[in-house]
């Protein structure tokens, strides 16, 4: 078992603003998009002219000289630690895309989520009271976790956003303490994810897939209907917007419970944890599969597994997804040429022994990663003589207590 350590933890609440409170912050939003615009389009232009990227401190010296331009004198009016951290963030996210680890930056529109981010300088926390800077009265919020006393936090950032469904939202982003490490089961488990069932076991279980989009497929389809039929920039049209972005709102809230619910019972119920490096990124290039595959929060359900064992000393294995683990017999280990996606039980030629897809992929994976813990083994490409190393060769560090193993992409 691994020792816990601290990592950042983020509160996020219902905000209620006031209608001045409000009218501030949508004048706020409205600055972070014309510098994070009109940045975006000085780096293109730059890029094409000269074929120079651009460092965050020439960003920062053109938002000294945006704010000195009369046409651009209302970015005065807001605090300037917003604008800065949209430098910040527009500068990471480059950092991102030429690392190959996200896509181009975009123009952020005024129909999408809205965000402003403040630092310690810009905002006070005291007694559980928040007020921003440039803002007299404190910003209300519900504080939703009775655990966690609101008037000892010390957050280091604040987020302040609106959701396209009208919902206002402030984010409390921490360094949390260690948490005590959970009591030791002696289980180690494998996990293989799938579109029929979300998940499926080693031991045997199958965690049904809520399918959360499609139960919600066809009122979603009728709100886009009518929004679709209204007059661009009428008042109906923009209720249609709402109505729309509650809709979404709904899936993603029951998508985010089950992952939560799903991911901390895998936590609390084995000190080992085992699952496949799904490229899902490619996967959903398949246009028949696409939706029910981003429909699942694969992606989203990794990030929970990996921060919650992280906080609670558990260790989490990520095997190659090159790894034949559907083809694989369990019982004698004889690989098959070939294994159609339809075929959902076969029987080991080898052996005689009769396998569901899906319960022998599981206990294939938790095999691998238990031999991998053990002794450092290499997982061969299925069909190649390569030996992908079992150790992460990605040169972000490794966190503490997650070793993340994964072969060449």
């Amino acid at each position: 078992m691994c020792d816990p350590v601290g990592v950042r933890t983020a509160y996020k609440c219902r905000a209620y603003p006031d209608q001045a409170q409000q009218q501030a912050l949508v004048r706020t939003f409205g600055c972070i998009r014309v510098v994070w615009n009109q940045t975006l389009a000085a780096r293109h232009a730059r890029y094409a002219a000269q074929t120079t990227g651009t460092s965050y401190a020439e960003t920062d010296r053109a938002l000294t000289v945006m704010k000195k331009n009369p046409a651009l004198a209302y970015l005065n009016e807001v605090s300037c630690v917003p604008l800065q951290q949209a430098l910040r963030h527009q500068h990471q996210a480059f950092v991102a895309f030429f690392a190959k680890r996200a896509r181009r930056p975009r123009f952020k529109s005024r129909r999408s989520r809205q965000a402003a981010h403040y630092t310690r300088s810009a905002f006070a926390m005291r007694e559980g009271v928040l007020r921003l800077a440039k803002m007299a009265a404190p910003i209300r919020f519900v504080w939703s976790w009775p655990d966690v006393d609101v008037t000892a936090l010390d957050p280091g950032m604040v987020i302040v956003a609106r959701e396209p469904d009208g919902r206002w939202y402030v984010t409390f982003t921490i360094d949390a303490e260690p948490l005590e490490l959970l009591p030791q089961t002696g289980r180690a488990v494998g996990v293989d994810l799938g579109v029929r069932d979300f998940a499926v076991t080693s031991d045997e279980e199958r965690i049904p897939n809520p399918r959360c989009l499609e139960r919600r497929a066809r009122s979603l389809a009728r709100y886009q209907r009518r929004l679709a039929r209204c007059r661009k920039g009428s008042a109906n049209r923009a209720k249609a917007a709402v109505r729309v972005a509650r809709a979404h709102r709904k899936v993603r809230n029951a998508r985010a419970d089950f992952l939560h619910r799903a991911s901390t019972r895998l936590v609390r119920q084995n000190d080992v944890i085992i699952i496949e490096d799904l490229a899902v990124a490619n996967m959903v290039k398949n246009r028949r599969l696409a939706r029910a595959i981003s429909g699942c929060g694969w992606g989203e359900f990794r990030r929970q597994l990996e921060y919650k064992c992280q906080r609670h000393g558990r260790r989490l294995i990520v095997i190659d997804r090159w790894y034949p683990s559907s083809k694989t017999c369990s019982a004698c280990g004889n690989l098959l040429a070939e294994l159609s996606l339809d075929t959902r039980h076969w029987t080991c030629p080898s052996c005689g022994t009769r396998h569901d897809r899906d319960i022998n992929a599981a206990k294939n994976i938790l095999a691998a990663g238990l031999a991998v813990s053990a002794c450092g083994a290499d997982v061969r490409h299925s069909g190649s003589s390569r030996v992908r190393s079992a150790v992460k060769q990605e040169p972000r560090p490794v966190t503490a207590g997650i070793p993340v193993l994964q072969g060449g992409e």
